[in-house]
């Protein structure tokens, strides 16, 4: 058990990004079908809808489970929403253009059909994303740690009896 935890820990970023993607995914897919097919949209509107309910969700999924960011000012938050949102909208309109060549020029315009397009532009925009909000919306910036200059430990991590 300790040596799991001790993976999920190495890869708990990646391992975040995938669970709340997953979830993400299926209801991406979800919400365009419904729009899609139920609904009676075309197929661009509909993604364009079902990203604008997605942005909200990933937005909070990301910063709080998956890059865990702290900005904690109203000041810092803004920036994080507005370049996340900046940096989703480069990926919808890679989305929105592979779902438009899929479906209105290659003729995969089929419930079917159009739910294969968007299974094939999702995979590209979750890496996508990733790679966007790795570097740009959630970076962190490193904190020099303090050492002990004589004795090269961590200040604050001894124990009273190394004193």
């Amino acid at each position: 058990m300790k040596k799991i935890w001790e993976l999920y820990q190495k890869h708990r970023e990646v391992i975040s990004y995938l669970f709340w993607g997953g979830i993400a995914f299926v209801l991406s897919v979800l919400l365009f079908w419904i729009f899609n097919s139920k609904l009676g949209m075309g197929e661009v509107l509909a993604n364009t809808i079902d990203w604008i309910i997605l942005v909200i969700f990933t937005f909070f999924t990301n910063k709080l489970f998956v890059f865990r960011s702290k900005a904690g000012s109203p000041k810092a938050f803004g920036r994080e929403f507005v370049s996340f949102v900046l940096a989703r909208l480069f990926t919808l309109l890679l989305e929105d253009a592979i779902i438009w060549v899929g479906c209105s020029k290659l003729g995969f315009n089929s419930e079917i059909g159009s739910l294969i397009v968007k299974l094939i532009a999702q995979f590209v925009v979750i890496v996508s994303n990733y790679i966007l909000s790795k570097l740009i919306v959630f970076r962190h910036k490193k904190t020099p740690v303090q050492t002990d200059v004589a004795e090269n430990i961590p200040v604050g991590s001894r124990s009273e009896t190394d004193e």
